[in-house]
């Protein structure tokens, strides 16, 4: 999932920022690999029905506490895209369809939810038609309509105010280019979706896009009464169909779920309604509450926190049950703007970079964090492995006095002596100053010019996903997870160039050669796609570098002791909260 998108929120994990990801491979306990999982199919069950098996041994009540060092920005579900964002909005959003893990494996399948089945595509592919399930509710007894689920669509293309959600039905869907949301004069007017009765949605393409029904998964799709929509104040109160409902909301700080009285178990073929409540307490300490989970001592037994553990503190791990592992489809980077900073520039900066030593200041552990030297992560089909020289995510990089000096000859002869380098950090947090530190302090002695702006990790977010932000590194997204198991969902959204207008880009590439390329790939079959997507992510490293690859991410995350059933979504590498209980309520 774009994520889903990375900020530098906190050096330690950006994967808890990252935008959404897609199926990956198995998840559980143990050392992550980066082979593991390996290319795979997209696992579909269209005949799923609810309600989900009761889990062995699973007790209701109670209240589960969640420690977050990061801060989602948003709970609009039509802004979600974020992978924290995606799951925790996953407790109170049904969409069109989920992805339900099974028992036994946790291997992801894609599933109805909302709709009666993964939709059925006309004969040139470019009209889709779902069922919907009858007699579903929100949270208030009112129902669900069919003209609620088109709104919620025609409402994402409202891009001004909603910038941060996903954006393929704007690449994909009939005038998608050209519609702008249902608020202006004719926007009530959108020719992309139409509902012939009460119980179908039906959704017209402007080009073919088989994997519709994975993207109707995030919650975009979940269904918006236009009358309730209240725009940017709209997170403060949703319209939920999921097992709980917002109660109260204080954005940067703390969002507190309820159940969700109206939530009809027999219709959700993936989620459960176990505890009595959630608490999420956002812009934490790092450390602070990964001891706390760790020492599980009286309600802290209650809490988990979903960043991967600081390396520093596994040797204060007594109990490794307490340590969630399993795969994630993302690959971090450190995005370089392609605009800014010229090629050969660039191509200095990578050389400079120094892996090894950014691994142990930004708390890297080896389990979670594999050294990346592609776009694609070893998980998502069409990933092949290939190394470029000083691209393989170790290295001392410019620490080594010889390197140094051989960047800063390499600068002065192009011209760039001082070349300037400017990010955004996090002020507030100790890890993301360690790495500012290392990086003003190497990039300075290879002969470029440092300016890193500091700024409160509730801000972060915000400032670097400005795609015409007043830097020139580490504009968001800084690394991706995949939307769905795909390469569909990786290139198209991330290096074309109406990416940079989308708010997507990796590097803000613009290139109509590329652009021309990734349209000819999307545009096979796809069979055919994972032939030559491995051939695309090859070609923009090694002819753009528009990132450093740093690393693959997998899940290592801390859970309290009372924590029941605490698994690992392979979809986006994080906590599966919608099947989490207390095993003493």
């Amino acid at each position: 999932m774009q994520w889903k998108r990375i900020t530098a929120v906190a050096a330690t994990v950006m994967l808890a920022a990252v935008a959404c990801g897609s199926p990956s491979s198995n998840s559980g306990s143990g050392t992550n690999t980066a082979g593991a999982g390996g290319a795979q199919e997209k696992a579909t069950d269209a005949t799923a029905k609810g309600p989900a098996a009761e889990l062995e041994g699973a007790k209701k009540g109670g209240t589960i506490t969640v420690l977050s060092d990061v801060t989602p920005d948003t709970f609009d579900p039509t802004n979600i895209y974020y992978v924290d964002g995606n799951q925790i909005g996953k407790l109170m959003y049904r969409a069109l369809t989920q992805y339900k893990l099974d028992p036994k494996t946790l291997k992801p399948i894609l599933v109805p939810d909302l709709a009666e089945d993964l939709g059925t595509p006309s004969a040139d592919g470019l009209t889709w038609t779902f069922k919907l399930k009858k007699n579903i509710k929100y949270m208030d007894g009112t129902p669900v309509k069919a003209v609620d689920y088109a709104y919620a669509i025609k409402r994402s293309f409202a891009h001004d105010l909603y910038d941060a959600g996903p954006t393929y039905q704007i690449q994909f869907f009939k005038d998608g280019e050209t519609y702008k949301g249902p608020y202006g004069p004719n926007g009530a007017n959108y020719a992309g979706v139409e509902t012939p009765d009460d119980s179908t949605l039906v959704i017209h393409l402007a080009k073919k896009f088989n994997d519709l029904p994975f993207y109707a998964a995030f919650p975009m799709f979940t269904p918006i009464p236009q009358a309730k929509d209240t725009k940017k104040n709209y997170e403060q109160k949703p319209m939920t169909t999921g097992p709980y409902q917002v109660a109260s909301y204080t954005p940067g700080s703390e969002l507190k779920l309820t159940k969700n009285p109206n939530w009809d178990p027999n219709t959700d073929p993936v989620r459960y309604q176990y505890p009595d409540a959630f608490d999420f307490k956002f812009a934490q300490d790092t450390l602070k509450v990964q001891r706390q989970v760790l020492a599980s001592s009286g309600p802290d037994a209650n809490a988990l926190n979903y960043s991967n553990l600081d390396v520093s503190l596994y040797p204060e791990v007594k109990d490794q049950s307490q340590i969630v592992k399993g795969f994630a489809p993302c690959t971090i980077t450190w995005p370089l703007d392609t605009r800014k900073i010229p090629f050969e520039v660039r191509k200095l900066i990578a050389k400079a970079y120094p892996f090894d030593s950014w691994r142990k200041v930004s708390g890297q552990a080896p389990d979670s964090s594999i050294p990346a030297s592609t776009i694609l992560p070893p998980a998502v089909p069409g990933y092949e492995k290939y190394e470029l020289p000083g691209l393989v995510g170790t290295g001392k990089g410019a620490e080594d006095p010889a390197v140094a000096a051989e960047v800063k000859s390499e600068l002065a002869k192009l011209g760039k002596s001082n070349f300037e380098l400017s990010w955004y950090y996090s002020n507030d947090d100790p890890i993301a100053q360690q790495v500012n530190q290392l990086r003003t302090q190497v990039f300075t002695a290879a002969g470029f010019k440092v300016k890193a702006t500091g700024v409160p990790k509730a801000k972060i977010r915000t400032l670097t996903g400005d795609q015409n932000a007043p830097v020139n590194i580490g504009k968001t997204p800084a690394g991706w997870c995949s939307d769905w198991p795909s390469g569909t969902s990786w290139f198209p959204v991330l290096f074309k160039s109406d990416a940079i207008a989308l708010g997507n880009s990796i590097g803000q590439l613009q290139d109509k050669s590329l652009d021309a390329e990734i349209d000819k790939v999307a545009d096979m079959s796809p069979d055919q796609q994972l032939k030559e997507w491995s051939k695309v992510d090859k070609k923009i490293l090694q002819d753009y570098l528009p990132a450093i690859p740093l690393y693959y991410s997998a899940s290592a995350f801390p859970v309290g002791k009372n924590i029941g059933h605490a698994v690992n979504d392979v979809t986006q590498g994080m906590p599966e909260f919608t099947s989490l209980y207390l095993k003493q309520p």
